[in-house]
C-alpha cells in the first residue's frame, strides 16, 4: 500500500527521474492544434485586411505586412517543431540560463544605438529592417523558469519567505527593466502571468494579497509620475471627455466594434482602417476584426481562445510530472491573459496597454514565442502515465 502511493507521488516527482518517465508516447492534441492553427489563419487575413491601406500608402503593396507575417509564420513554425520534439526536461536545467540571457537583452534594449526607439518607446533590437522584441521573448523564459523552480519547491510555495518571495525577485526586476522601455502593459503581464503560476502551484492567497497590495505603490507612483499613463488612465474611465486627443483610441476602436454588428459589415470593408483608428493591424486588430466580421466573428475567437484554455489544462493535469504540469500551465496563461487584456483593451473594458493579440496581430516576435509555446504544451501531451 505505501509502495503504490510512493509511486503515486513519484509520477509527480521531478527527485525521481526513473520513476517519472513511466509513460508512452500520446498523439498530438488536435483540438488544441486545431484552435491554434484556426486562430493564425485568421490572423493572417485579418492582418492583410486591416493593414492594406497603410501597406499601400507606406510601400505600395497592399499585402506587405501580410507577406512578412506569413515569413514570420515559417520561421516560427520551425522553432515550433523544435520545442515540440526536444525532451521538455532538458528545459529545466536551462531556465536560469535563459532567463539570465533574457535580462541582458533587456538591459541591451535600454542601450542607446543598441535598443530601437520607436514612437518614443525603445523596445527592440536589430536593424530598421529586422528587429525583434526581447520583452516578448522573456514571457517565455519567465514561464519556463518558474516551472522548473515550482517544481523543485514542492510544498515549500506556501512559505511566503522561503518560496514564494525568493521566485517573486527575479520577476519584479524583469518586469522594472520592461518599464523603462516604457511598457508596462507588458511588465503588468509578466506579474499576472507569475501570480497565475504561483496559484496553480498552491500559493495561499493571503500570501499572493499581501505582494499584490506592496506593489500597488509602486503602480500608482510610476502612473503619477507620468502624465502619458495618467492620460491612458482618465482616458480609459472617459474616453469620450477627450474623443480627438487622449481618448482617441478607444471611442475609434468602439465605433469600429459598434458599427460590425452582429454580422459585420463584410471582410475587406472596413472603414476604420483607413487611417481613422491607430495600431489597427497590431495592437487594435480585433477591433477591426469585430468591424468586419460582427460579433459572431469577435466570439470565435473569443471561443478559439477558450478551447485552447481548456485543453491545455486537460494536457496539464494529465502530465507525467510537476515540471510538465507548470510548464504547460504556463504556457496556457502566457497566451490566454494576453489575449483576454487585449480584448479587454479594444472594448474599454482595460486601460490602454500595448499588448498584442497572440496569432492574430501583427508582429514576428509575439508570433515566434506564442507557437513555441503552444508547442511546449503539445510536447507535455505526447507524455501520459501507463495505466
Amino acid at each position: 500500500m505505501r509502495n503504490a502511493a510512493r509511486m503515486e507521488r513519484a509520477a509527480y516527482d521531478d527527485r525521481e527521474p526513473g520513476l517519472r518517465r513511466s509513460y508512452v508516447a500520446a498523439p498530438p492534441d488536435t483540438m488544441l492544434f486545431a484552435a491554434v492553427a484556426a486562430l493564425v489563419g485568421i490572423g493572417l487575413v485579418m492582418i492583410f485586411s486591416a493593414s492594406s491601406a497603410t501597406a499601400y500608402a507606406e510601400h505600395n503593396d497592399v499585402a506587405f505586412y501580410a507577406k512578412r507575417q506569413a515569413v514570420w509564420l515559417v520561421v516560427g513554425a520551425i522553432f515550433a517543431y523544435g520545442a515540440y520534439r526536444i525532451d521538455y526536461h532538458k528545459l529545466k536545467r536551462a531556465a536560469p540560463y535563459l532567463l539570465a540571457a533574457s535580462g541582458l537583452a533587456l538591459l541591451a534594449v535600454l542601450v542607446p544605438h543598441v535598443g530601437i526607439s520607436v514612437n518614443g518607446a525603445r523596445r527592440w533590437i536589430g536593424t530598421s529592417s529586422l528587429t525583434f522584441q526581447p520583452s516578448e521573448f522573456t514571457k517565455l523564459a519567465i514561464v519556463i523558469y518558474l516551472a522548473a523552480m515550482l517544481a523543485a519547491r514542492g510544498e515549500r510555495i506556501t512559505s511566503l519567505t522561503k518560496g514564494l518571495i525568493p521566485l517573486c525577485v527575479p520577476v519584479f526586476l524583469l518586469a522594472v527593466l520592461v518599464l523603462k522601455e516604457p511598457d508596462m502593459g507588458t511588465a503588468s503581464l509578466y506579474v499576472m502571468l507569475a501570480f497565475a503560476m504561483f496559484f496553480a502551484a498552491g500559493a495561499r492567497l493571503a500570501h499572493l494579497g499581501m505582494i499584490f497590495s506592496a506593489t500597488v505603490p509602486i503602480v500608482v507612483l510610476s502612473i503619477v509620475a507620468s502624465p502619458y499613463k495618467r492620460a491612458r488612465i482618465f482616458a480609459f474611465l472617459d474616453p469620450w471627455k477627450d474623443p480627438q486627443n487622449t481618448g482617441f483610441h478607444i471611442v475609434q476602436s468602439l465605433l469600429a466594434l459598434g458599427s460590425g454588428g452582429l454580422f459585420g459589415v463584410g471582410l475587406g470593408a472596413s472603414r476604420a482602417k483607413y487611417f481613422y483608428l491607430p495600431e489597427q493591424y497590431t495592437d487594435f486588430i480585433f477591433s477591426i476584426l469585430g468591424e468586419e466580421l460582427g460579433l459572431i466573428g469577435a466570439l470565435v475567437v473569443v471561443v478559439l481562445f477558450v478551447v485552447l484554455a481548456y485543453r491545455a489544462v486537460r494536457i496539464a493535469m494529465a502530465a507525467p510530472d510537476r515540471f510538465g504540469f507548470f510548464l504547460s500551465v504556463g504556457c496556457a496563461a502566457l497566451i490566454v491573459i494576453q489575449a483576454f487584456i487585449n480584448i479587454g483593451v479594444v472594448s474599454s473594458s482595460w486601460p490602454v496597454t500595448g499588448v498584442p493579440l497572440p496569432f492574430i496581430s501583427f508582429g514576428g516576435s509575439s508570433l515566434i514565442v506564442n507557437l513555441v509555446a503552444v508547442a511546449l504544451i503539445l510536447n507535455v501531451g505526447r507524455h501520459r502515465k501507463v495505466a
